[in-house]
């Protein structure tokens, strides 16, 4: 069965770095585009950036600069690198099978806050 488990969220402060790094089962992540979403407090989950099967990256314009998606198929992970963390960043992460967009884990959460 596939599954996510996400983890590396905790609390930092803004301007600070967090990796976030998502372990993928029940299927091979090497041939699929893979991305990562946020859902914030009292909002809906919202993507934010994509990896495709080849190693190229998109992000979303919130993100874009900041963030960095990445990808080690030999492992099956998936990671996501954010730098300069605002207070709007503050959110449960989550990875995705970007075609089917209906399998999640538990996510992460990230808090921004001085």
């Amino acid at each position: 069965q596939v599954q996510f488990v996400e983890s590396g969220g905790g609390l930092v402060q803004p301007g600070g770095s967090l990796r976030l790094s998502c372990a993928a089962s029940g299927f091979n992540i090497s041939n699929y585009d893979m991305a990562w979403y946020r859902q914030a407090p009292g909002k809906q989950r919202d993507f934010i950036a994509l990896i495709t099967s080849s190693g190229s990256a998109g992000y979303v314009d919130s993100v874009r600069g900041r963030f960095t998606i990445s990808r080690d198929n030999y492992k099956n992970m998936v990671y996501l690198q954010m730098d300069s963390l605002e207070a709007g960043d503050t959110a449960v992460y989550y990875c995705a099978w970007q075609v089917t967009r209906k399998y999640w884990g538990q996510g992460t959460q990230v808090t921004v806050s001085s």
